[in-house]
């Protein structure tokens, strides 16, 4: 027999680990601080290759960004100016924080369509100002972005889901769509600050109102879609001009502002006034720059509207971070990300900006123009510096349909499709439950509210699966191997199957049910394919497999699914009552009949020895899990009147095999004293029952418990104690263990050691599944062979 590897494990030394954190914390620390400055990464390697790059791609969403920041700052309800305002201080100032070269600063869709909603309620309840409320929106949500990054908390955003994120942005692209609609068609008297479902009904009440702003707004909304579509197509056709192309199609925001601006123009030329609605004065230059002033007054206005602001900050900019450094190949730090973006609007708030943060259309054409560097963003905040300081008097022709075409154009791709939405129905119905309720909330209420319901129901979601996970019980299926190239499973000649010429030679004592030539893989009982092919486990053993780590939320749920299976499944060795009055108040067991024989009516169902658990998928066992595991067992022992093994299979890491062995799982059958309460909730009372139980153990009475909670030192302790002495073997004696009973002919508890299976010290921890089975299978071998009860 080969010799068996034995699993080596060091004792958790809790000094040992707070010695190597403090020794650490130097070097941490200089890190920290370095990582807050990126820029120093790579400025020192900057040439003239990525300064024509960056150059390109800055000025192509400099032209962007100016038409689609007036019109952000309208949905905000603020003048357009400061829509450039936010445009160019985001721009400016991600480069020295950020760790994405793709990504773009400034005014989003969602993000205005959000402070347009708290501008408007506070605007209207007060004397507050629209730029007051977005000042102070963007200080302090900046000020909550930069904590989250400097203390590492990025992880939150972890807990919202794509779905989730997906369903209020698709409900914020409808209702801002919805609400430019009167804009586009030159209505007045439908009020914008409404919901989108009030909106869209006013809106066709003044429909037949409708101004010669329509044909700017229809017009221009033809001229974006077909340059879109028709550069696409001719890509396709030809692609040695796509870059050409690409550049046209990026045009066409500024192509369209500025023939639009040019003829509503000519168009007022000899009028008093225009015959559209038009942007009129936009001032020139930084004419909100100062220190912005937090009114306690207007911050507890505005803290409803906080939480929201913050989430879309970091989320949508996040996102859009990772996602385009996926496409491209680098990895960004998303708690890097944070600081950025926080950095931006605290910074900002002293320019006059409102809340700004990542965009994605502006990210992609960024993206596929070639960008190098963070540093393009610079070029693209020159092109708003131009524009505000040069092209402020051609602002004032600008018509409002034309960018509410060019505003409906750019949110229409926030919206996710209907192959997102058949998908996610086949995916998870659950989460598109969440997606379709974020974006009715948004509907009909407000963009804050849809954030809050989708967030809400995806921490449902998420707790509710750690609270209720699945477990499954297990059964085998058996896989034979195949012989002379013969798949597994092919019949002969004769008609036997390829099975059936090996030698099926039966592990000593013929009855644990394991075949030498045969193995198993585990499955569930009620497995949808394989269900026709399911064995029962070994006789008197049973399998359970955890999908969620054992911890407070779960453990009273799986306990008691594993209790009641027991309890159908297998005989209890208490006798039934033959007295109402010996009744025990939850025995549901009929009471046998008058003149009934007692043994004809007693539980002859299977007898249960031990109990195996698939440990795969439990990452964690906290102290009321193992506290549930041990109650569990006491339960399921004065059940059965014997003592029942348990069996650990794949134990995912060295912490959850140390917190089995404290609770006194790894000396079982008599080899240790029994733990009853490990952490007590309610400590015992003297008065109260006592939870000793004493029997003799001998081999032929292997059922009957001891338990001591007066023992003073455990017997993990001495265990550990020998250990460290000794590297050859696992205890000092053979009859301490079972794991070396029978030496000369095999290990009885770790039957695959001699095939090179590792095998750890406890007889009760194993590699994995099959291992476990087979050592718990000769256990009920052994009790039924002995006629044990």
């Amino acid at each position: 027999m080969a010799e068996p590897i034995l699993l080596e494990y060091e004792p958790l030394s809790h000094r040992q680990e707070a010695t190597k954190i403090v020794r650490k914390i130097p070097n941490a620390t200089k890190t920290y601080v370095a990582g807050l400055f990126p820029i120093v990464q790579w400025i020192h390697r900057y040439n003239l290759t990525w300064l024509v790059s960056d150059l390109i791609a800055g000025i192509t969403v400099g032209i962007v960004v100016v038409p689609q920041g007036m019109g952000y700052a309208k949905i905000a309800n603020l003048p357009p100016q400061y829509g450039l305002y936010s445009s160019f201080v985001g721009l400016c100032i991600y480069c020295f924080f950020g760790t994405s070269k793709d990504i773009s600063i400034g005014p989003t869709a969602v993000m205005s369509l959000l402070v347009g909603q708290a501008v408007a309620h506070v605007t209207e309840v007060s004397d507050y100002t629209g730029p007051q409320v977005a000042v102070t929106l963007a200080l302090i949500s900046g000020v909550i972005s930069i904590f989250i990054g400097l203390v590492r908390l990025g992880i939150l955003v972890d807990f919202i889901p794509g779905p989730a994120i997906a369903g209020f942005m698709t409900g914020s692209a409808i209702t801002i769509t919805i609400g430019q609609w009167p804009n586009l068609f030159g209505l007045q008297g439908v009020d914008t600050h409404d919901a989108a479902y009030l909106i869209f009904g006013n809106f066709f009440k003044r429909l037949p109102t409708t101004h010669y702003d329509a044909i700017f707004g229809l017009l221009g909304l033809i001229w974006l879609y077909s340059v879109r579509w028709g550069t696409g197509y001719l890509t396709k056709k030809y692609p040695k001009y796509s870059r050409h192309l690409f550049f046209f199609n990026i045009m066409r925001n500024g192509i369209l502002v500025i023939v639009g601006t040019l003829i509503a123009y000519l168009i007022q030329i000899g009028k008093a006034s225009s015959p559209v609605s038009i942007l009129k004065t936009v001032p020139s230059g930084f004419q909100a720059m100062g220190v912005p002033v937090v009114d306690t007054t207007l911050l507890g206005m505005v803290s409803g509207t906080l939480p929201s602001v913050v989430i879309i900050l970091i989320l949508e900019h996040v996102a859009i971070a990772k996602s385009f450094g996926r496409i491209n190949n680098y990895k960004i730090k998303a708690d890097q990300e944070i600081i950025a973006i926080g950095v931006a609007n605290v910074i900002g708030s002293f320019f006059g900006a409102y809340p700004n943060t990542g965009s994605f259309s502006r990210t992609a054409i960024k993206a596929r123009s070639g960008v190098r560097t963070p540093l393009a963003g610079v070029f693209s905040g020159l092109v708003v510096l131009l524009s505000l300081y040069a092209l402020t008097p051609a602002f004032y022709y600008i018509p409002n349909a034309i960018l509410s075409a060019v505003i409906i154009h750019a949110v229409a791709d926030l919206a996710s499709g209907p192959k997102f939405w058949k998908q996610l129905w086949l995916i998870s119905p659950f989460e598109f439950f969440t997606f379709v309720a974020a974006i009715l909330i948004t509907f009909f209420t407000s963009v804050e509210y849809g954030i809050y319901v989708s967030v809400g129901l995806s921490i449902v979601s998420l707790l509710l699966r750690i609270a209720r996970p699945r477990c499954a019980v297990l059964g085998r299926v058996p896989v034979y191997p195949s012989q002379s190239g013969q798949a597994p499973g092919t019949v002969s000649v004769n008609g036997s199957s390829t099975a059936d010429s090996f030698g099926k030679k039966k592990t000593q004592g013929g009855t644990s049910g394991f075949e030498e030539d045969v193995h198993y893989i585990y499955v569930k009982k009620n497995h949808p394919s394989l269900h026709h092919l399911v064995e029962d486990a070994p006789q008197g053993v049973v399998i359970f497999r955890f999908d969620e780590s054992l911890t407070y939320p779960n453990a009273s749920f799986i306990s008691d699914k594993v209790m009641h299976h027991i309890q159908d499944n297998f005989s209890s060795a208490v006798p039934i009552s033959t007295k109402k009055g010996d009744r025990a108040w939850n025995d549901h067991r009929p009471l046998p009949k008058k003149g009934e024989v007692l043994e004809t009516v007693q539980d002859n169902g299977p007898r249960l020895y031990a109990i195996v658990l698939d440990c795969s998928a439990v990452n964690h066992l906290d102290s009321t899990g193992v506290q549930t595991l041990l109650d569990l067992r006491l339960a399921i022992d004065r059940l059965t009147e014997r003592e029942v093994e348990w069996h650990f299979a794949s134990l995912a890491s060295p912490a959850i095999r140390n917190t089995l062995i404290t609770s006194g799982f790894g000396t079982q059958a008599g080899r240790g004293p029994r733990t009853g309460e490990l952490l007590p909730v309610v400590p015992a009372h003297r008065d109260g029952p006592q939870t000793t139980i004493d029997h003799t153990s001998t081999e032929q009475d292997i059922g009957h418990i001891h338990i001591d909670m007066d023992e003073k030192k455990s017997m993990r302790d001495r265990d550990i104690e020998r250990n460290m002495g000794s590297s050859e073997k696992p205890y000092d004696s053979e009859s301490e263990c079972s794991l070396y009973e029978n030496v000369s002919d095999k290990l009885s508890y770790c039957p695959r050691a001699s095939r090179g299976l590792p095998i750890d010290r406890y007889p009760f921890f194993h590699w994995d599944l099959e291992d476990a089975v087979r050592a718990a299978s000769y256990t009920a071998s052994r009790a039924i062979r002995n006629n044990l009860p």
